[in-house]
């Protein structure tokens, strides 16, 4: 009997899940926009910084960083984008956001 009324339990957890309707939801609007290279700044990085991390996530998650915290801080942090996140960011695009995220925030 045990056996009978878990097999219906289990039956009807899976049947209820393989009927449900997936969710849908609005995204919201972005509330930041990448700050311009610097006019003496010789880094690409900027259209690469478009063209890759707002892919992921909004442009708040760099907006928001503490300023000033230099070239490792950056490099770290599209690093951790590519390995962690599986970012598909060329390494090349890589460094250029990094550089280009150093110079301007």
């Amino acid at each position: 009997m045990r056996m009978l009324l878990l097999g219906a339990m289990i039956g009807g957890l899976t049947a209820g899940s393989a009927w449900a309707a997936p969710r849908t939801y609005a995204v919201p609007d972005p509330t930041a926009q990448l700050r311009p290279p610097k006019a003496d700044s010789l880094t690409p990085g900027y259209e690469a910084a478009q063209a890759n991390c707002q892919t992921c996530h909004s442009l708040d998650y760099i907006a928001t960083q503490p300023p000033g915290r230099g070239k490792a801080f950056w490099d770290a942090e599209v690093s951790k984008m590519i390995k962690a996140y599986h970012a598909p960011i060329e390494q090349a695009d890589a460094g250029a956001i990094a550089a280009y995220l150093a110079d301007t925030y």
